[in-house]
């Protein structure tokens, strides 16, 4: 095939390019450590980074940014597993099941599995990118206002499954994060809502909310109770999970990696969305699925190669059709301009070594990344055997620190501790904070989507069911939706007749 002896002859050009790999390199650790600081996201360090590479060779420029997007998305997965402090809003899926891992003692094989199937699912979303870069950007581009509304709504629908043992108490959480989602500028008139005056309010402080609603509710029930770990989690155990575990997982790996691929490439989606339709897709397929919540291996696994995999599909529409996928590919498009590129179907046709390069570069990127990951989580690990006295202070530090560089804001500060008060009470109560989260994620989404395809009918609602994809999403969300009520009348049910069965045969 012609694209993989472009391949070949883009690993070939990078090994004569020491200094490419050694940014690579820079730039993944940069990433990781980034991504598990709370409120430095991927988008942040990109930022960050792109001054720097004015004067540097397109490869080296670029293949430093691309090691600091993959770093970031799964660095962030590093201080969710461990602190349920998720580093970026991907990892907010990851800390569900992760944090209750760490709680159990498995610290170690979360780690891991979260690090391997990072790595193999963006590893797999880059080879998509290689083969397949035509053909699914022109998918992605079916994609209008009705089709973005709908994966919106499909990703709403996930609150079922995240809500715990009580349907009504996440559905009543979801509609909550869903009245703060309204807060701040209308998305069509541009005037202000429910702010109060408040001009810090403009746009809803979403990474404050997820950091006070997860790391630092978790610090104040450390205070009351005996701590944020139990004595068994003193210690990280063993990293690398068992092959013959890891061997029943690699289905929801590889289904989770083809998700996050897909969402990735649908301009406005981003590795969140990923992560958590991720979760719920491999709840819906599983065979244990009232496991989840409850610190389940494939959960994290899903998590991990879902947001992992939308790298790549975030790259597609931005290196065939010069559209960004998400706000780090917005800022990589600004980054090929500099350098004198103009991505789309030309790119690849007058500068298809540089392209092939590159890729070749991301494929590195990855490899760098497993190993850097798996080097560094016996050194993080030491986290778990600190004092509680010490490390409950340093979690609410690292709160008010990571909230603060956001936006360099005491009003940020403000909203994190009120959250953080609030996912307080909702822990004493029972009440999921993850249904707020995807609710901040996907509220405005939903909502701006569905006002312009209003608009661009005309004011008709026949978009809901004359457009396929449309209506296709919306029908998997109702199913999604009402799936676990069902799932629960049956087993009510069931356990209704083995009782009656027993006082049958008791009599």
């Amino acid at each position: 095939m012609q694209e993989l002896d472009l391949l070949m002859n883009g690993f070939a050009a990078l090994l004569h390019q020491p200094f490419a790999l050694l940014l690579s390199v820079v730039g993944v650790a940069v990433g990781i450590v980034i991504g598990a600081m709370p409120g430095l996201t991927a988008t942040m360090g990109v930022a960050i980074l792109l001054p720097f590479t004015f004067g540097m060779d397109p490869v080296s420029g670029l293949l430093m940014i691309s090691g600091v997007f993959f770093g970031g998305i799964y660095g962030g997965s590093i201080t969710a597993i461990l602190l349920k402090i998720p580093g970026t809003p991907a990892a907010a899926a990851t800390a569900i099941d992760g944090f209750e891992l760490t709680r159990q003692g498995k610290a170690g094989i979360a780690l891991g599995t979260a690090t391997f199937s990072s790595f193999i699912g963006g590893t797999l979303s880059i080879i998509v990118l290689v083969f397949m870069a035509p053909l699914l950007a022109s998918v992605a581009l079916e994609f209008s206002a009705s089709e973005t509304f709908a994966l919106a709504v499909f990703g709403l629908s996930i609150i079922a499954s995240i809500s715990g043992e009580s349907l009504v108490k996440g559905l009543i959480a979801g509609f909550v994060g869903l009245l703060i989602s309204t807060v701040g500028l209308d998305p069509m008139g541009g005037f202000p809502r429910f702010t109060g005056g408040f001009t810090e309010l403009m746009s809803v402080p979403f990474i404050p909310v997820m950091i006070g609603l997860f790391a630092a509710a978790e610090a104040f029930k450390a205070m009351e109770e005996s701590g944020v770990l139990k004595n068994k989690a003193a210690a990280l155990g063993r990293i690398i999970p068992p092959w013959s575990s890891y061997k029943r997982m690699l289905g929801t790996v590889l289904r989770s990696t083809g998700l996050g691929i897909f969402i990735g490439a649908i301009p406005g989606a981003g590795a969140d969305i990923a992560a958590f339709v991720s979760y719920n897709e491999a709840k819906r397929f599983s065979k244990t699925p009232e496991n989840f919540g409850k610190g389940e291996l494939s959960a994290v696994a899903a998590c991990e190669s879902g947001a992992n995999g939308c790298t790549g599909g975030a790259l597609l529409p931005m290196l065939t059709l010069g559209i960004p996928g998400d706000a780090v590919t917005a800022v990589m498009l600004g980054a090929l301009t500099l350098q004198g590129l103009q991505p789309g179907p030309l790119l690849f046709k007058e500068h298809s070594d540089l392209v092939f390069t590159l890729f070749a570069g991301m494929l590195f990127c990855y490899v760098v990344m497993l190993i850097m990951g798996l080097g560094c989580l016996r050194f993080m690990g030491k986290i778990l055997q600190m004092p509680k006295s010490i490390l409950t202070p340093a979690i609410l530090a690292l709160c008010v620190v990571g909230t603060y560089a956001i936006n360099n804001s005491m009003f940020d500060i403000g909203i994190m501790l009120i959250a953080g008060v609030i996912g307080y009470f909702m822990q004493k109560w029972d009440f999921p904070p993850s249904p707020i989260v995807l609710a901040l994620i996907m509220g405005p989404m939903a909502e701006s989507s569905f006002r312009r395809a209003l608009s661009l009918s005309s004011g008709s609602y026949d978009f809901l069911y004359t457009r396929p994809i449309t209506a296709a999403f919306l029908l998997i969300a109702l199913s999604t939706l009402f799936y676990p009520v069902f799932r629960r009348y049956q087993k009510k049910r069931q356990q209704r007749g083995l009782q009656l069965a027993a006082e049958n045969g008791a009599a």
